[in-house]
């Protein structure tokens, strides 16, 4: 990662995405398990507001080494986390109506 700006940035754009996501499975099935689909906005925003609040605390202002094995947990926790998300979203809009 080349700055903190930028992962701030990548991790806004991949949250806002399932956001996205999620808004557009809302309104093109409407009644279809909404609350599922809440939690997963829910748990959305709880991601985008943990790494950021990790983003904005590193470990050591010195330590150079550590301080970049801190990001990049943060830059991997972020993929880990919207994947997770996707597939939990993935998996409501595959489920059929018995």
């Amino acid at each position: 990662m080349a700055n903190i700006r930028q992962l701030k940035k990548k991790i806004d754009t991949q949250v806002y995405e399932v956001l996205s996501d999620c808004f557009t499975w809302k309104e093109l099935n409407p009644g279809k398990k909404p609350e599922v689909v809440d939690e997963i906005i829910s748990d959305a925003v709880s991601l985008r507001n943990e790494l950021i609040t990790r983003v904005n605390s590193p470990v050591t202002e010195s330590d150079v080494k550590q301080n970049r094995a801190h990001f990049r947990a943060i830059s991997a926790d972020l993929v880990s986390g919207v994947d997770s998300l996707f597939g939990r979203l993935s998996s409501v809009s595959s489920k059929k109506k018995k």
